[in-house]
């Protein structure tokens, strides 16, 4: 049965009641929101650490500078793997994205991203050919 309203206009604490609530869903959105964009961006760091690596790869770095690079531009704690196929070279980098808060073991997701390019051909030097007249 529907309750009557008051005689001096007041609601009787029903706002208070729809507010406590409603406050821990919000808390609780805001949350998931958060941890949203904290997987999105480990996921963009790993794309671009992989690129990094990919682009070094590609202009004959040593395989320790290769890694170094990519990790500079990964999250803490990534993996970096690179491969050779002939002249391909592809770099995968992976990481655990943890959530916020108390329950982000809990919450944890595996990013991860992957590049490839071909290896430049060694540049030739620049009065052409070598030897001269």
């Amino acid at each position: 049965m529907p309750s009557e309203p008051r005689p001096d206009g007041t609601d009787g604490g029903f706002v208070t009641a729809e507010t406590a609530v409603l406050l821990p869903v919000l808390v609780a959105l805001m949350a998931v929101l958060v941890w949203g964009v904290l997987v999105g961006a480990a996921q963009i760091r790993c794309v671009d650490a992989a690129r990094e690596g990919a682009r070094a790869a590609a202009r004959g770095d040593p395989p320790g500078q290769v890694l170094a690079a990519a990790r500079a531009a990964a999250p803490q704690g990534a993996v970096v793997e690179v491969s050779e196929h002939g002249a391909d070279v592809r770099v995968v980098v992976s990481a655990r994205s943890n959530g916020p808060g108390t329950l982000g073991g809990l919450l944890s997701l595996q990013v991860s991203g992957s590049a490839s390019a071909l290896r430049e051909a060694p540049s030739q030097p620049l009065g052409g050919k070598a030897g001269g007249r």
